[in-house]
Formats: C-alpha cells, structure tokens, sequence
C-alpha cells in the first residue's frame, strides 16, 4: 500500500536549519509530482511548494520564498524540503503528500518547532 513517511524534525534556534524528508513506497514514485504542506496549532494546513516530475520546484508560500526548497531524489523514493534561516512562525507539522490518480495520500507528519 502507499505510504508516505516524513522525518526530518526536531527543535531548532531561530535563523537554524533543517532538512525532512519524506519516503515513499507502494506506487511509481518518479511518475508523481510531491508536494510538502505544514499546519501550525490552531491553523489550517497550508501548502509550501511541490516538485514535478521533472524536478521543476515551485514554492507557493510567501512567507518562506527564499528560505524554503524542494527537491527530489527518484533513486531513493524520497521528496526533501529544506528549511534555511527558520523563524519562530515556521513552528508546525509538517506533512508530504502525493495526488495519485483517485486518492490523495498524506505521511503521518513530522513536528518543526523554532525557539531560542
């Protein structure tokens, strides 16, 4: 079955960075476009960017344009997002998703959190 599986997280100092990942299993990973969403406490879910299938990386979020990247490595199944010059803000889970033909599918998530 599909399965998305996101590491990566963990307490960082402002201005730190991090990088996740998500793995993927149970479809033809370089066939599908990835994309990363967080949702912070109290908040709705939001989406950062996606890669295409032909590495093509768009960021839709304002707020970490610049900071944030996308990229993909179809040798290993896995999607990462690094996260530069992280603010307080950016304090949220982070999820990976894929759109497969009739389902979407979501990893379980992995928490970003940003203090001193």
């Amino acid at each position: 079955q599909v399965q998305l599986v996101e590491s990566g997280g963990g307490l960082v100092q402002p201005g730190g960075s991090l990088r996740l990942s998500c793995e993927a299993s149970g479809f033809t990973f370089w066939q599908y476009a990835m994309k990363w969403y967080r949702q912070a406490p109290g908040k709705e879910r939001e989406l950062i960017g996606r890669i295409t299938t032909t590495n093509r990386m768009t960021i839709y979020l304002d707020s970490v344009k610049g900071r944030f990247t996308i990229s993909r490595d179809n040798a290993k199944n896995t999607v990462y997002l690094q996260m530069n010059d992280l603010k307080p803000e950016d304090t949220a889970e982070y999820y990976c998703n894929v759109d497969l033909i009739t389902t979407t599918y979501w990893g379980q998530g992995t928490q970003v959190t940003v203090s001193p």
